[in-house]
């Protein structure tokens, strides 16, 4: 049986994007309407936010760094942000103006790669805060979004360019076609099979990179669901959120759609889905300003 629980968090108009498991075993969130770095405490169900110093940046990714801390974007600031558990933050201005940085991850290099959505570049800084943009290869106005490491390089979807990249940490690009044109590629998750899963926000459905490079598109069963965010679950299946639909979904890893489970709050404008280590699944309410939790019994 899948039951949902809900937690509001504090902020009025907190907008929570991407969540990820921190180094302290808590839920970590980016309040993208708030300006804040929000944390959930998982044993205990209690939020504490952590204030940006500006009032409108916008955070999105956040992913926990190599140092102990966790590193997060700021999309309207154009800044990368890191905070450490206890909340101290630092900020590091990006060179290109207006980039918005996006999508997070830490790279096999130790460093932290992240998109840069409105330039078409992938960043990389390093601890010490030094900055690195590679733009050669990336076809402009591709908007790199998600982005995940596989096979000792970083894999980023294309929300507008209607391919899968991969940049190697040297800074060499290569790309994937998918099928379907104007699908709108853009969470993506890797799978312990080897493959490589990324919702099709347009087309309606996920798409799966293999090991070889092929692509195949795996359609949701309610139409015009604008899937956004996906994650393994601790079964192997493909879990991923339904934004319009008020849902979150279940596929299995060869592409059969299992069920889809409604939220109970209405218009919750679900976004990230992500798994913690414990096996618990948490995803983001952007409209409602709740963490949901999807309970399997």
């Amino acid at each position: 049986m899948i039951r949902f629980r809900e937690h509001r968090i504090p902020s009025p108009g907190a907008k929570p994007y991407i969540c990820v498991e921190g180094p302290d075993g808590n839920l970590w969130f980016c309040e993208s309407g708030a300006s804040k770095i929000g944390r959930l405490n998982v044993r205990d169900d209690s939020f504490t936010e952590f204030a940006l110093p500006a009032a409108n940046a916008m955070p999105i990714g956040i992913i926990p760094g190599a140092d102990g801390a966790l590193w997060f974007a700021e999309k309207a600031a154009n800044q990368i942000g890191r905070i450490t558990p206890g909340g101290t933050v630092s900020e590091f201005p990006l060179p290109t103006p207006g980039s918005g940085p996006d999508g997070m991850m830490l790279g096999p290099d130790g460093n932290v790669w992240f998109s840069m959505t409105e330039t078409s570049r992938i960043g990389r800084i390093t601890p010490n805060g030094e900055v690195t943009e590679f733009a050669e290869g990336i076809r402009p106005g591709c908007k790199p979004l998600s982005i995940v490491v596989h096979d000792g390089s970083l894999w980023f979807s294309q929300a507008a360019g209607d391919h899968v990249g991969r940049i190697t940490v040297d800074g060499k690009v290569s790309e994937f076609a998918i099928p379907t044109k104007g699908s709108q590629p853009r969470a993506m998750v890797t799978h312990p099979d080897g493959s490589i899963w990324f919702v099709q926000t347009s087309a309606n459905g996920l798409g799966r990179l293999d090991p070889s490079g092929r692509i195949t598109e795996h359609p949701a069963t309610t139409p015009d669901a604008s899937l956004r965010g996906v994650t393994v679950g601790p079964d192997g299946d493909l879990w991923f959120t339904e934004n319009f639909a008020n849902k979150i979904g279940r596929m299995s890893s060869d592409g059969r759609m299992i069920g889809e489970y409604p939220i109970p709050t209405p218009d919750s404008g679900a976004r990230c889905i992500a798994v913690m280590s414990s096996g618990r699944m948490f995803f983001t309410s952007h409209d409602t300003g709740m963490i949901g939790e999807v309970v399997r019994d």
